[in-house]
């Protein structure tokens, strides 16, 4: 027959338990990260060297340029990113999934259990194709939509499509974007003012009206503005004044559709190592130097961001509405 405790004895037991725990810890502390000189602890896992540095070479590419055949190749999570199924069973379409933030998210819904409709430009097929099979390997619906933002149609088509093909929709990321870099506001086109005007302002007006009527409670839209919309350069007059406008319609749009219980936030990257870059969207001098501002001393990744497009999207983020999320690497606001 069991004795009984006496409460001395009990508070003892209690005391070696937790002195258990704690040397427990501590050896797991001391075991877990790599030793450095001298016996110092360091972390495997440095922002300052875990990606590349410039100076980059120079590899100018026609827009809108593709990734795969940039060097070194941006890092969108493709053998990295992990899921835990934090999208389990949801529906999610994403502009400008072939490249950048867009593909980054693609791959990372994905794996945390959603199906995923990517759109992209006709001359991006061979990136796109890449993040449609990587979705299927995760065991998802991978739906490639190419076409035109620019055309009011075309974005009407690309909801009724996802919605079809994914079987419903409940997650929008309004990520396509359109950077040229002109260094006076002489050298831009009206045609060019245009075009980049319609790609990152037209095109998500039109597929958010075009998606409202199948998003429901508990859905959400994302979309990409930049650390432009706060600290504006010189030489991306127009591309800026959209960040701009996205940060705002983000703003407006989450008062908006609250009380309907769908949530609207943002996403804004500060310099980001993607084919915007080596497309038009900044000179050589300067993407030679890409990221050489930041605190790192190097510009972001794709997969970078990854997670943040996946918390925006997640329900546990219920509460969160109306914000913007910065990774610029020290050199942001948001």
């Amino acid at each position: 027959m069991d004795q009984p405790v006496s409460r001395r004895q009990a508070v003892g037991l209690v005391g070696i338990g937790l002195a258990s725990a704690a040397s427990g810890s501590a050896i797991a502390q001391t075991s877990s990260p790599a030793t450095g000189t001298g016996g110092a602890s360091v972390m495997k896992d440095d922002p300052r060297s875990k990606y590349p540095k410039p100076p980059f070479q120079e590899q100018t590419q026609a827009w809108p340029g593709l990734a795969g055949k940039m060097t070194p190749k941006p890092d969108h999570g493709e053998t990295s990113y992990k899921g835990s199924g934090r999208l389990t069973g949801r529906k999610a379409l994403i502009t400008g999934g072939d490249s950048g933030m867009g593909r980054a998210a693609a791959i990372a819904y994905a794996r945390e259990g959603a199906d995923v409709a990517i759109n992209y430009l006709p001359a991006e097929e061979p990136d796109a194709r890449e993040v449609i099979q990587l979705i299927k390997d995760a065991g998802r619906i991978g739906v490639a939509i190419p076409g035109d933002l620019r055309d009011r149609a075309f974005c009407q088509r690309l909801v009724e499509e996802a919605v079809k093909k994914l079987g419903g929709l409940d997650i929008v990321v309004n990520n396509a974007g359109r950077q040229q870099s002109k260094s006076s506001i002489l050298d831009i086109t009206d045609e060019d003012f245009d075009a980049t005007m319609k790609t990152n302002i037209y095109a998500p007006f039109y597929i958010i009206k075009a998606a409202l009527p199948h998003l429901s409670e508990g859905s959400c839209i994302i979309g990409t503005t930049s650390e432009q919309a706060y600290d504006p350069s010189a030489e991306l007059y127009d591309y800026a004044q959209t960040k701009a406008a996205t940060m705002n319609y983000v703003k407006s749009l989450a008062k908006q559709l609250g009380p309907r219980g769908i949530r609207v936030n943002g996403v804004a990257p500060g310099p980001i190592w993607t084919p915007l870059q080596i497309s038009g969207g900044a000179s050589v001098q300067k993407y030679k130097q890409f990221g050489s501002t930041t605190v790192f001393g190097r510009p972001g990744q794709p997969v970078e961001l990854a997670s943040i497009y996946v918390q925006l999207a997640a329900s546990d983020a219920s509460f969160t509405t109306g914000h913007v999320y910065g990774a610029a690497g020290g050199q942001g606001q948001p």
